[in-house]
């Protein structure tokens, strides 16, 4: 009976997403020549050919598109393994992956991992700054940090608090400039809106419908630290105030409910020791902070 080398497996996977050798090489942290010797020793046992080869790069046949589901379950099932032996893991010592958005990295949660570290110095935090939402289920981080209406991922979930926007300014900002606004702003500079809203409309339901718009960025801690320049205004977390002493609400302006801050993890590693102590740690410093904002 022919078995089946699991060794191949990624491989074959990574190439049918990345649509290349090279590109699969790099997207699981291989070698070029062992993914290609593996999709070649994958098609010999099999005796097909499971990819098209074409200058575009590598395109499934059709007994690779028979192959994928029954890969991607037994992928499944390896990362669902792996969780489930992690979770029985009682030691405060190894890694964690931690997966949050740059906004809150550099003001917020870097204090809070330097303490983290120096109650728990042999927990190492893999710090993966990213805009995107990284999947936990599948073995893309360990714990995520992510601001959203509701969850509806397969993960633990622990819900933080709503986080609370305001307008915000430098106080050299409100001090000189806004006394020489007009009417509904006029002369005064918003910063951050994003290209593809309605700008029009936006504007109508600002506080200052006829401030102008400009030095749009997307990053918010991008748009935090202008504001902190004095460059204008921009609606931004109430959890910042402490963060950037130059920062100040706008007078006369209202706070409005923003998204819920949430923990995300998976659900075999919440037994986990050094999990647990990092999540809880973590709950705890970032309410602190909520409060004191």
């Amino acid at each position: 009976m022919r078995t089946f080398d699991w060794e191949l497996l990624p491989h074959f996977l990574a190439v049918a997403r990345a649509g290349s050798l090279r590109s699969a090489a790099r997207l699981i942290g291989a070698n070029y020549g062992t993914v290609n010797r593996s999709i070649q020793a994958l098609e010999a046992s099999y005796g097909v050919r499971l990819f098209h080869r074409s200058r575009k790069g590598f395109s499934l046949t059709e007994y690779g598109q028979a192959l994928m589901p029954a890969a991607e379950e037994a992928e499944q099932k390896i990362f669902a393994a792996r969780k489930r032996v992690e979770g029985l893991d009682k030691s405060e010592t190894g890694t964690i992956r931690f997966s949050l958005t740059p906004t809150l990295a550099y003001d917020i949660i870097a204090p809070i991992i330097a303490g983290f570290s120096a109650k728990y110095p042999a927990i190492d935090i893999e710090l993966r700054l990213t805009p995107d939402v990284e999947s936990i289920t599948n073995d893309e981080t360990d714990v995520s940090l992510r601001a959203a209406t509701k969850i509806t991922d397969d993960v633990v979930a622990r819900k933080l608090f709503q986080l609370s926007l305001g307008v915000y300014a430098g106080k050299g900002y409100i001090n000189d400039t806004f006394p020489k606004a007009g009417s509904e702003g006029a002369g005064l500079t918003w910063i951050g809106l994003p290209q593809e809203t309605d700008r029009k409309i936006w504007l109508s339901r600002s506080p200052f419908p006829q401030a102008d718009i400009r030095h749009e960025v997307a990053d918010g801690h991008m748009r935090a630290r202008l504001v902190n320049l004095d460059l204008g205004m921009s609606h931004m977390p109430v959890l910042f105030e402490n963060a950037f002493p130059n920062m100040q609400r706008v007078p006369g302006t209202e706070v409005t409910p923003g998204p819920w801050l949430w923990i995300l993890l998976h659900s075999d590693l919440r037994k986990t020791t050094r999990v647990r102590r990092f999540v809880d740690f973590l709950s705890v410093e970032l309410r602190k902070r909520h409060k004191q904002g």
